[in-house]
């Protein structure tokens, strides 16, 4: 280590790990103050106590010239960065190495609702997977997940993020397109239900991908297997900020590879065998509606 090591902090989502060090700059405590993102993006990320890993997947040096760049590896950040970029290289390479040990965390919610599980997907719109969970979970369904659902390779749901919306976004992060988070329960709810969460493991038996519009009236359609796997690489690779950017002027370097993705269209053609309905709706009252018929 150089004489401007700060800390080195081991993070993990199951069995995944992640080796974050910092160099130069203030000292400090953590990498991060708050894990609230971590813990909302992949369901449950923990501080291990000590680290294991022989080498970082992170490195900042906090001196230097404002830059991030990534040897299809490690991700190293130098000069001053604030939490919220950070934060989202953390999920992408935390979220690579959950799929090397069979984990794939989907943007998505799910519930265990009259006897099955079923996962409301955030595909290519993303328009209706909280409001779907929610409205199950108050027709009594259990809450199996709500922004992130983490599914083996047997597709069976094994983890999943229990905060329902987060509500304050880290400095370099911040969202003026984003509406007030519990707007939507305010307008269809009245204010946010209460419910139980089902605690085990399960298997995907359904999947909705939902589309709420107050425009639309309601309908329900089968999808065909290119339907069910596009969308469900949609929601696969949120994770990835593919086409995000990190800060002004400063784009989220590539993570993928093609290697990546075959392994990940593998899976995908085994996941999306199970049934999955786009659901067309005004309400998620009316969505739900649609879903009771095919359940």
């Amino acid at each position: 280590m150089s004489d401007g090591f700060r800390l080195s902090e081991e993070m993990s989502a199951g069995s995944a790990r992640l080796r974050v060090d910092v160099l130069g700059g203030e000292p400090r405590e953590h990498v991060l103050d708050d894990m609230n993102f971590l813990n909302y993006r992949l369901a449950d990320v923990r501080l291990e106590p000590g680290v294991t890993l022989p080498a970082a997947d992170i490195v900042w040096q906090a001196d230097g010239a404002k830059n991030v760049s990534y040897d299809g590896r490690r991700m190293t950040f130098t000069g001053p960065w604030p939490a919220g970029p950070l934060q989202k290289v953390i999920v992408a390479l935390l979220a690579l190495r959950m799929e090397e040990k069979g984990l794939h965390p989907f943007h998505a919610s799910a519930t265990r609702y009259r006897g099955r599980t079923v996962m409301f997907l955030g595909g290519e719109s993303n328009h209706g997977k909280s409001m779907g969970q929610i409205e199950a979970c108050r027709r009594g369904g259990l809450l199996v997940s709500t922004e992130t659902t983490v599914v083996d390779e047997d597709g069976c749901a094994v983890v999943g993020s229990k905060a329902p919306f987060i509500k304050k976004r880290t400095e370099g992060t911040e969202r003026a397109d984003k509406a007030a988070p519990e707007r939507g329960v305010e307008k269809f709810f009245g204010g946010m239900p209460t419910w139980e969460i089902f605690p085990e493991p399960s298997d995907v038996d359904v999947v909705i991908v939902p589309a709420i519009d107050g425009n639309f009236d309601a309908t329900l359609a089968g999808m065909i297997q290119f339907e069910r796997q596009f969308q469900a690489l949609h929601s696969l690779q949120n994770y990835f900020l593919l086409n995000e950017l990190l800060a002004p002027g400063f784009v989220m370097p590539i993570v993928d590879a093609e290697p990546l993705r075959r392994k990940r269209a593998a899976f995908l053609s085994r996941f999306c065998e199970r049934p999955f309905y786009f659901v067309r709706a005004a309400t998620p009252q009316a969505l739900m509606d649609e879903v009771d018929r095919v359940l």
